[in-house]
């Protein structure tokens, strides 16, 4: 295949394209040129707005190499002066998605692709705007409509990214891919909210008592573990365990109306490994990386009890601000992380619960599966 000769490469650098066009017809019409020849040719003829013969060239360097950026442009940028915006924006699309590709670029192609974004960026916004006012017409209204429906908006529009179920440990099939649950589900909250004076006098009484709390993530000995990792045998995040592996700790006797407020709480027991219930604390500017956690079977639950401002927790892709007294419960196995800006500490009420949608078959087959697999499984350190 013939490619571009020297000559024509410094025309292109001057962006002298009447010479281009000159040069490149003989060789075009040879019907042995490259990709890269037929492209520039493309470029060449769109210059002189010979549009209909720009698109055959740019047409024949596509055939020859899909992923063309110049000719890809070429197409995108004769489609929009035509106006038509939706062919248009699939190659606009496809130089956006190419330019990862390219080692470098003439200098008439790094204007061509910071357009592409820029006209990307437009078609994005002025078709999301279209939607919403169609949306609207027909009775849409993001407080009122369904929120499930509000989130496939966001995702088909790119303003969201989807988080999908990533259990490192055991996976269950078949169970709703719900980040924030609605509080309404479980009405047996109000009463664990309702205990949030007498929870967090227990709290400042453990407080008062370095031993009561303890890093979050411990390192054991002879084990693998993550050197990178800031929070490893840190108190920047650490607990207070009044249940640890399914086990009460001494702790929870000194915090009798705390475990009085879970008693009507579906907890998820399992045997060396649940129930799970602590108080987290997260001193100034920490930060908990994102992560997911082991099971899918289960849903986690915060009371937050002190709350400074400018503290952020994310599941997925929504971020929420504690509350004081106002419970949450997600699933763990999706993406999340939390961090504190403030310069206070911060401490929430964590628990674990079986997830709604399991029957009480299921809870009691996971139960034996899990307890059966930890029983011929090494203990390692548990992220959460």
């Amino acid at each position: 295949m013939i490619k571009p000769p020297e000559m024509v490469l410094d025309a292109v650098r001057r962006r002298d394209w009447a010479s281009i066009r000159t040069q490149l017809e003989d060789l075009a019409a040879t019907g042995d040129a490259g990709a890269e020849v037929l492209a520039l040719l493309a470029s060449a003829r769109a210059a002189s707005g010979d549009a209909e013969l720009a698109h055959g060239a740019a047409d024949q360097a596509l055939i020859k190499e899909p992923a063309n950026l110049r000719a890809a442009l070429v197409k995108a940028d004769l489609l929009w002066a035509q106006g038509d915006r939706r062919e248009a924006n699939f190659f606009y699309r496809a130089v956006v998605q190419n330019t990862a590709a390219a080692t470098s670029l003439a200098p008439d192609l790094v204007e061509g692709v910071a357009r592409a974004r820029e006209i990307r960026d437009f078609v994005s916004s002025d078709i999301f705007a279209r939607i919403r006012e169609e949306l609207e017409r027909e009775g849409y209204s993001e407080a009122r409509s369904s929120s499930r429906f509000t989130l496939a908006l966001d995702l088909a529009t790119g303003r969201k990214q989807p988080y999908f179920q990533q259990p490192r440990a055991f996976y269950f099939p078949e169970l709703p891919n719900t980040q924030f649950y609605p509080r309404a589900q479980f009405p047996w909250l109000d009463r664990v909210e309702a205990a949030t004076e007498a929870m967090t006098a227990e709290l400042e009484a453990v407080l008062g008592e370095d031993e009561a709390f303890a890093p979050y993530i411990q390192s054991v000995a002879n084990m693998p573990v993550r050197a990178d990792y800031p929070l490893v045998d840190s108190m920047a995040w650490s607990a207070c365990f009044l249940s640890k592996d399914g086990v009460q700790t001494p702790n929870a006797a000194r915090c009798p109306q705390t475990m009085a407020a879970l008693a009507e709480a579906p907890l998820c027991r399992i045997k060396a490994r649940s129930p799970q219930i602590m108080f987290s604390q997260l001193q100034a500017g920490a930060h908990i990386e994102a992560h997911t956690g082991y099971l899918n079977t289960r849903l986690v639950c915060h009371v937050p009890l002190v709350t400074p401002p400018d503290c952020h927790f994310r599941v997925g892709n929504e971020v929420r601000s504690w509350r004081r007294g106002e419970a949450w419960v997600f699933d763990d196995s999706i993406e999340h992380e939390a961090i504190n800006r403030s310069d206070r500490t911060r401490v929430v009420l964590i628990f674990d619960i079986w997830r709604p949608e399991l029957t009480e078959e299921e809870r009691h087959l996971v139960t034996t599966l899990l307890e059966t697999m930890d029983a011929y499984s090494p203990k390692v350190t548990k992220w959460d």
